[in-house]
């Protein structure tokens, strides 16, 4: 594990009035309901990204603010309730009117190089309020724009490509193949090569619902708060962690031989239980670890290739922070995938059913980490004309959730970059956690 150092990069960026990007030709005015997993509360915020390109001596005299925009008008031709907005009727439920009305595009310019950066790039980003300017008035739920686009030209000739998007209209997956398909109109092609599939009906409740799962992940009660410890939002710190395949290997030295897991399960068994200890809660209290679960192939058949809708579970593993903190690493592995193994066609069917009973409530967040895996969402690879991006992630870390975004070093060997959010005292526990954890392993000591 390396502890990433903090940045202190200033920079100055320039931006132009937003603007509205319509769909380049006519579109359905329609009003088409979401699914009951898309409009839960847990979904009704917006989600923050980065994507980082480098010059290109291919495109040079091309500017990827012109070339993104004209992209973005022809693939919400096809992408058309984008360019809509959200509307909530009976009971909550959640409708985009197709309206046309279009998504934002900002064009900037900012004094500084992709290597001003350093060797390095990780969340928190420096600037990053300037680099994805939240446009007053823009950011509500309802009746606003469902996806804001930054695009800031660099002094090097690359760029940074920064996105806003209503986690209501789909998943790291489905957004991923709409920026791929603005990806390849920018490149040429006259549509994308992945039809998108809208089909939001199949991820909806039954008639007669039915709860067939304990659901422990979600809270049971919406009218009181829930009990329990939650991290206090004061003095946090939000650092980033660099995790090595060496440092994945040495991990599975606390695995029974005869256990086979993957580098998921691992990473987020030493994550949960590190961070468990280093917060020092009460031992009779109970965790919970959520896992971000992609369920676009637990059904039979499956749902069709180009759903761009979420599609997610969140099975929990839960245990006593007394036999979390004092078992073996293998205790919290076991949980992590037994977890994972609740996620069935049953089981997304009783969770609509759920949501849709006890009024779409949140997961609980109480006592609760929860971890997502960007590793196979595919954003490194979109394309728009300048390469694969240098890095995609999140703006920045969050209290009670963790990303795990793909990377390379510069022998081409994958790595995941883990950005964690804690109290200052807490992070110095975590940290100190992960290296007796990995002391056979070399660790970048910085200042916290």
């Amino acid at each position: 594990m390396a502890l990433l150092p903090s940045k202190s990069l200033v920079f100055t960026v320039r931006r132009q009035e937003a603007e509205l990007v319509v769909p380049c030709e006519p579109t359905p005015h329609e009003c088409k309901p979401l699914s009951d997993i898309d409009d839960q509360e847990g979904h009704r915020f917006h989600v923050r990204g980065f994507h980082f390109h480098q010059s290109n001596l291919s495109m040079k005299g091309q500017d990827p603010a012109k070339v993104i925009k004209e992209a973005l008008a022809k693939a919400l031709v096809f992408y058309y309730p984008f360019a809509g907005r959200l509307r909530e009727g009976p009971n909550r439920k959640l409708i985009v009117d197709c309206t046309g009305e279009g998504v934002l595009f900002i064009e900037a310019d900012a004094d500084v190089s992709l290597v001003d950066f350093g060797d390095e790039l990780y969340p928190p980003f420096p600037c990053a309020e300037e680099l994805l300017y939240d446009v007053p008035g823009s950011n509500g739920l309802l009746n606003s724009p469902l996806l804001l686009i930054q695009v800031t030209r660099l002094k090097c000739g690359g760029f940074i490509f920064a996105h806003r998007f209503n986690h209501t209209m789909g998943d790291g997956t489905g957004l991923s193949q709409f920026m791929t398909a603005v990806g390849e109109i920018a490149r040429g092609a006259l549509a994308p090569s992945t039809p998108p599939v809208w089909e939001r009906h199949l991820l909806s409740a039954r008639d007669a619902p039915l709860i067939t799962y304990q659901h422990e992940e979600y809270s049971h009660n919406t009218s009181s708060p829930e009990n329990g410890t939650i991290i206090l939002a004061d003095n946090l710190v939000c650092r980033s962690f660099l995790f090595r395949q060496s440092h994945i290997s040495s991990l599975r030295r606390f695995v029974p031989h005869n256990l086979r897991c993957s580098t998921f399960d691992i990473l987020s068994a030493c994550l949960w239980r590190c961070r468990t200890k280093a917060l020092e809660l009460d031992p009779n209290e109970d965790v919970r670890l959520i896992c971000i679960v992609n369920a676009r192939f637990k059904f039979n058949p499956p749902l069709p290739l180009g759903y761009y809708g979420n599609a997610l579970g969140f099975p929990a593993a839960s245990s006593n922070i007394g036999n979390l903190t004092q078992n073996p690493l293998e205790y919290a592995l076991k949980l992590v995938k037994q977890a994972k193994t609740k996620v069935t066609e049953e089981y997304m069917k009783s969770t609509m059913d759920l949501l849709v009973t006890r009024g779409r409530p949140n997961v609980k967040l109480a006592r609760s980490y929860i971890v997502s895996d960007l590793t196979r969402a595919k954003f490194k690879d979109i394309d728009f004309g300048w390469g694969e991006a240098v890095l995609v992630g999140p703006e920045t870390c969050w209290e009670l959730i963790s990303f795990y975004i793909p990377s390379k070093n510069k022998k081409g060997d994958d790595e995941i970059i883990v950005p964690v959010c804690l109290p200052a005292s807490a992070m110095k526990n975590f940290v100190k956690e992960l290296e007796d954890m990995l002391k056979d392993e070399p660790t970048v000591h910085a200042d916290i």
